[in-house]
């Protein structure tokens, strides 16, 4: 049995998209926002590997599929903000105040805790693109000399947590314009923080698209100056 799935060229991809499937479901049933269909899936693809007794590298091999359609996705969200293009342009001081504003808050948090938990070089440099979509994360944590797997996996725990606490940040802060919330999840979630923006509305979404685009060009920037503080 397990040969079979070890051999299957198409079975991280099935796996993958049916935990995921499972995911929406539950979300959908139970709307908790702890039930968030990439959580859901990547604990489901891990305990069926760990079953299967499948090991990440035959999964990778049937699952890369997937992966090859991350930057055609990332640049479909484009269309939203087009959509909401005369929105930018009344809004603009705003957006790029708080585009700016994300982005330094971030790599900021990053040298604290690496200087506070005395990471070396390498994982601090690793550490430095959590807030950017995976497509752009992985070529600037290569390029500085970081871990790129733990990379990956920082910024799918930072999507995943930015996705699950927005909601309930938005209500303590009362933070009820739509730029706004847009903006907040896609500096700071990137696509998973995009997907809950667009379920909120068209505005929303279009924000957090650009927020996605422009937070992760103006890092690859910062990160690489960054990088010689430590």
């Amino acid at each position: 049995m397990r040969e079979f799935f070890v051999s299957s060229m198409f079975y991280g991809a099935a796996v993958s998209l049916l935990a995921y499937e499972l995911g929406l479901v539950l979300k959908k049933k139970f709307r908790l926002a702890v039930l968030n269909p990439l959580l859901i899936a990547v604990i489901c693809v891990i305990g069926v590997n760990l079953v299967l007794g499948v090991d990440y590298q035959s999964y990778n091999a049937s699952g890369q599929y997937l992966a090859y359609l991350l930057t055609p996705a990332t640049v479909c969200l484009a269309v939203p903000l087009y959509e909401q293009l005369s929105l930018l342009k009344e809004n603009l001081k705003a957006v790029v105040c708080g585009i700016v504003s994300g982005i330094l808050a971030s790599l900021l948090g990053v040298l604290a805790c690496a200087k506070l938990f005395g990471l070396d070089h390498e994982l601090y440099v690793t550490l430095l693109p959590k807030s950017i979509t995976t497509a752009i994360g992985m070529g600037v944590s290569q390029e500085l000399g970081g871990i790129v797997t733990i990379t990956v996996a920082s910024i799918i725990i930072t999507g995943i947590l930015g996705n699950v606490i927005a909601d309930g940040v938005f209500k303590v802060f009362r933070i009820q314009e739509p730029v706004a919330k847009g903006l907040a999840l896609g500096n700071s979630a990137h696509a998973i923080g995009t997907a809950r923006a667009m379920e909120l509305g068209a505005v929303e979404g279009a924000m957090s698209s650009l927020a996605i685009a422009v937070a992760g060009l103006l890092t690859v920037v910062g990160a690489s100056v960054f990088a010689q503080f430590m």
